[in-house]
Parts: C-alpha cells; structure tokens; sequence
C-alpha cells in the first residue's frame, strides 16, 4: 500500500531509471498519435537541431508518474496536476533518472507538492518541474 499524507515527510524522496529503445519511442508514436519525424525517422532526427533522433517529452516526463504510482506515495495516491520544462533533449537509450521530492505539504488539503526532476547520464537536468499529488487515504 502507498504512504498517507501524514507518513510522507518534507525531503523525502524516490527514483527510478529507465532507458527508451527504438521500439519503446515507435510505440509511443502510435498510442499518442504524435508521428514527428524527429521521434520517428533517423535521417529526419539527424537533420534537426538534435542531430538525431530524440525521445518524445510526454514519454519522458511519464516516468514520473511511475514513481508516483509505485514508490512515493505509492498505492492508491491520486495524481493531480504537473508542469513540466523540457531543458535537455532525450535520446534514445540515453539513461534517464527521475526522481521525485515532497517539497510542500497543503495541509487543509491533504496534497503533497513534489520537485520532479530528470536527469540523463551525466547527470544533466532534462526535464524540471513539479507535481500536485493526494496520496492515499488511511
């Protein structure tokens, strides 16, 4: 079972890590119905101000929802809102850490406010934002 508001604590914080392949990227494409070449095509993505082919953002950012839903708060938490700054692009089978922070507790509420940020393997910021979650009720 995920954590309550009142087990989550102001700093406390989860990970996780993941890599996207070729196919991972084509089969986002089709369920988002997003076909930019630049996600799709190698000669497009080495064209285009990357040089290469980059993941979709959406696809990216969605791995903090797996954090969320399975880490902090975990289990039964309701995810209310995020924003989300795209800084670095994200290219395939680049390593991707997302980790997520409680920054904030809304105490008439019962939501925590969470500092997202993704980081590829050199440690460069490439998406940075924040989340509005309701964790699990006792």
């Amino acid at each position: 079972m995920g954590l309550t508001f009142e087990e989550i604590k102001i700093g406390d914080s989860a990970s996780y890590t993941k890599s996207f392949t070729s196919e991972e990227v084509i089969d986002f494409s089709c369920l988002s119905g997003d076909k930019n070449p630049i996600h799709v095509n190698e000669e497009a993505g080495k064209a285009s101000i990357f040089g290469a082919r980059v993941v979709h953002g959406a696809l990216v950012s969605s791995l903090f929802s797996t954090v969320f839903g399975t880490l902090l708060p975990g289990e039964g938490c309701i995810y209310l809102s995020q924003n989300s700054s795209f800084r670095k692009p994200v290219y395939l089978l680049d390593q991707i850490t997302v980790t997520v922070k409680a920054i904030e507790k809304i105490e008439d509420k019962k939501f925590i406010k969470f500092e997202t940020i993704a980081q590829n393997q050199n440690g460069e910021v490439v998406i940075k934002g924040e989340a509005l979650l309701k964790p699990r009720s006792k």
